[in-house]
């Protein structure tokens, strides 16, 4: 499922190495550092961890974005739902930001997890209570806030959930 607004196509896609190096230049700073990982030292736990898929927002057909779906071993730190999978360490490269690409992918999210993971009936997230950009886009999407909170890094943060 493609979206095109704002002048370009949004998809998501698995991750395959002829991505690398897209992320090589790709640098988050101050409160992006903050919140989420740069997505090279994502994939290096990745590779560690089968149960973690790594994904690549496209623009354009380019890498503009990433995030993971960690299966089981993720959601279960915060969430008591086998069917679910946890995203994190999503991100869009600091060049492709104010184009609309966070929330036009988190809109594509269900219908790529449906598509290639069966029987996952729900998405969690973690986002920290003071990343309100992300909070937005998040509940924008169709994630909602059913008041489980949990600790991490950087202080609080709410588990909020999409159901599919």
């Amino acid at each position: 499922m493609e979206r095109t607004s704002l002048g370009g196509q949004t998809r998501l896609a698995f991750y395959n190495p002829d991505y690398k190096t897209f992320f090589e230049d790709y640098v988050l700073e101050g409160d992006q550092l903050k919140f989420t990982s740069e997505p090279l030292d994502a994939l290096k736990i990745c590779d560690e961890d089968p149960g973690r898929y790594p994904v690549v927002i496209l623009f354009n057909d380019e890498p503009a974005g990433f995030f993971v779906l960690h299966g089981q071993e993720g959601v279960k730190e915060y969430w008591e739902n086998d069917q679910a999978l946890l995203l994190r360490a999503f991100s869009v490269n600091p060049k492709y930001q104010g184009k609309g690409i966070a929330q036009k992918s988190m809109m594509q999210l269900p219908e790529f997890v449906k598509e290639h993971f069966s029987g996952v009936n729900e998405v969690i997230l973690a986002v920290n209570c003071k990343n309100v950009a992300a909070q937005h886009v998040y509940k924008k999407t169709g994630f909602i806030d059913k008041g489980v909170r949990a600790w991490g890094r950087n202080g609080e943060m709410f588990i909020l959930h999409l159901y599919l």
